[in-house]
């Protein structure tokens, strides 16, 4: 089996002590380092109504860092489609494939990404779009996309009964941003299959529903246009550093972070001295086992081989690796290590 892939999936952390804007220049400095790294898409997530991350708008994240860095693909991961018309979905990845030609990539979520207040004031219209009206969207969305760069013909994507005969996602071209689907359970691995989309399951969000995701994707696996055979990534909770000992240090960060998500107190991540400072009782000492498992923490080769192992039981071509640290110099350093782990530059 050959080396999988690397790629990122950066949500764009705010620290304590920090600001929306430090947040957003990290990821673009993050970007152009991975670029030159050889890591193979970068990934930029999408969180309303948040303290903790800034990145809200991955289409207009998506264009800057496209500028800022030469090879490496840039997309979402992911929009999350019920807050949006596919059509003008299609439009702002028809402009970015315009500019970025060959570089796009179009992650798509059925998450809200926020809570159900912020979710209304998100609403496209009168209401949300319902969560069972995802294919449909989803279906709508690639036949814009398709229709734009004539692969439909002159007829266009939809039925000559389709009330939408007729329009088109603009601008036309010949390219088409590659389109992904995202997801932490059996249903976006149906949708995935269904669409004959390469899928990438959330690890670092729901390990636990791992085996079943990827069974139903490889079982319902329908070929298109696009991919022909299933291909699975796997985004994955990465802390890398020279030592063991300095990783766990650092990923204390993070930990707490999360231990306060699943309480419902989640906030800027705090920093490590606080972190480990942090008066955890009995209960959330339990809790934070299982947080530290969930991640793969250690030396380069450590996490190499245990991203290797998840490869080969998964068939896994492709690790979207998310890494939150306090500092940002550790998180440069950790994909530095990882990326020399696995010869990226080598490679590339």
């Amino acid at each position: 089996m050959s080396l999988p892939r690397l790629s990122v999936l950066d949500q764009s952390p705010i620290r304590a002590g920090g600001t929306s804007a430090d947040a957003l220049n990290d990821t673009i400095d993050l970007a152009r380092r991975c670029d030159v790294l050889g890591y193979k898409r970068y990934w930029v997530a999408e969180h309303h109504n948040t303290k903790s991350f800034a990145g809200s708008a991955p289409e207009v994240l998506i264009s800057r860092l496209a500028a800022e860095t030469r090879s490496i693909r840039v997309g979402s991961g992911g929009v999350m489609m019920p807050h949006y018309s596919p059509l003008k979905v299609a439009e702002v990845f028809r402009v970015l494939e315009t500019l970025y030609p060959g570089r796009i990539d179009l992650g798509l979520g059925r998450a809200a990404g926020t809570d159900p207040r912020t979710t209304e004031a998100l609403m496209p219209g009168p209401k949300a779009y319902p969560l069972e009206v995802f294919p449909q969207q989803v279906e709508m969305l690639t036949q814009f996309l398709e229709d734009a760069t004539g692969l439909v013909g002159e007829a266009g994507g939809f039925p000559e009964d389709h009330p939408y005969l007729g329009i088109h996602a603009s601008p036309m071209g010949p390219g088409v941003p590659e389109m992904w689907m995202l997801g932490s359970g059996g249903d976006g691995a149906m949708h995935a299959a269904q669409f004959g989309l390469p899928y990438c399951y959330a690890h670092f969000i729901n390990p636990d529903s791992l085996d079943q995701a990827m069974s139903t994707y490889r079982k319902f696996f329908q070929p298109s246009r696009g991919l022909t055979e299933p291909y699975a990534a796997m985004g994955v909770s990465v802390t890398v550093a020279e030592t063991e000992e300095e990783a766990r240090h650092i990923s204390a960060s993070r930990n707490l972070w999360v231990l306060k998500l699943m309480q419902n107190k989640a906030g800027a991540f705090p920093s490590v001295e606080d972190a480990l400072a942090y008066p955890y009782t009995d209960e959330e000492r339990a809790l934070l086992r299982g947080i530290e498992a969930r991640g793969m923490v250690g030396t380069p080769d450590q996490v190499r081989d245990q991203l290797l192992h998840l490869a080969e039981k998964y068939d896994v071509r492709e690790f979207a690796v998310v890494t939150i640290t306090y500092d940002h110099a550790d998180r440069v350093r950790s994909y530095e290590l990882l990326a020399d782990a696995f010869a990226l530059k080598a490679a590339a």
